[in-house]
């Protein structure tokens, strides 16, 4: 019986959609894509709500009209990235493909599509917050002085929007083991589970502060994000820029950023449908981009390295 490469897609999509909620570490900022309009295109809308403060009431006119005001500000997708893959059919046949197919875009998803999502999530939110002056630059942690920073940065947030409760610090792998090994820093730091959506991960905490740890190459200031056709970035990918700066960590509300993937689609052609060669095909489409609207900058603090 001929293979259903409709399902057999399907199927793939699942298991990789899984996989980026899990293994991005920016995948929490994927739970606040419900609350954007989108109506095709290269274009979503992200509501804005403001409303009046508190009145004085009159016991002879009673309550003084306040306004609601919900606006929608349009942001555009930049980034419409996909790869295709072709398995030759006198290596792998229906029999085997499956399981040949399904390690081929586990890894690519693994090695390749999670690390330069988070990449480029984390440079564009630093970016924000260098647009806003919400940042420190040049800092270079130590084990004698990262407590102290870490706290006054906290505190810049939590000055304007309180102790919301929902922070998160996105910090460099490299930078949380200097943190660990911070002297005052062991009645402060924990584990606990960090829920987004329905995944629950354990990760370290900083006074109750879940710590997002990332590996440092995806945590640099700009990158270069290969188009797969200019010479020298045949191979896709993406790598830092030559002017980038560490991104020591990321300080910010888990509502901040509105990470949303419109097109993340595959495709399965068997060799007897595929024009371009004798083999299986693959295609992948992944066009997604990440937003901080302004209403939302306040909650949001970069740490640059020198």
């Amino acid at each position: 019986m001929a293979i259903n490469t409709l399902t057999m897609a399907q199927n793939f999509q699942t298991v990789l959609d899984q996989q980026m909620l899990v293994g991005a570490t920016s995948g929490f900022m994927e739970v606040n894509a419900g609350e954007v309009k989108y109506n095709g295109g290269d274009t979503v809308k992200i509501p804005t709500l403001s409303v009046d403060g508190l009145a004085n009431y009159d016991r002879d006119n009673g309550y003084n009209r306040g306004a609601v005001s919900l606006t929608y500000e349009d942001f555009k997708l930049t980034q419409d990235r996909g790869r295709k893959f072709n398995l030759d059919s006198m290596e792998v046949d229906e029999s085997n493909f499956l399981a040949t197919g399904t390690n081929v875009m586990s890894t690519f998803q693994v090695e390749q599509v999670i690390p330069e999502v988070d990449a480029y999530r984390y440079s564009k939110i630093a970016a924000y917050a260098k647009q806003g002056n919400r940042k420190t630059d040049a800092f270079t942690p130590s084990a004698a002085n990262i407590i102290d920073q870490l706290n006054k940065e906290i505190v810049e947030i939590e000055d304007l929007v309180g102790e919301t409760g929902d922070l998160v610090i996105v910090m460099s792998t490299r930078v949380q083991s200097v943190l660990n090994s911070a002297a005052g820093a062991k009645g402060m730091l924990d584990v606990a589970n960090f829920e987004h959506g329905a995944y629950s991960t354990r990760v370290r905490t900083y006074n109750g502060i879940p710590i997002i740890a990332v590996p440092s190459a995806r945590m640099k200031s700009q990158y270069t994000f290969n188009d797969g056709k200019t010479a020298g970035q045949e191979k896709g990918g993406f790598k830092a820029d030559t002017a980038a700066k560490a991104i020591n960590w990321i300080i910010m509300s888990r509502r901040a950023a509105i990470a949303v993937s419109k097109t993340d689609t595959m495709r399965i052609f068997d060799p007897t449908i595929n024009q371009q060669a004798n083999a299986w095909g693959i295609d992948y489409r992944k066009f997604h981009d990440v937003w901080v609207p302004k209403n939302r900058l306040a909650t949001v603090w970069a740490n640059f390295g020198a």
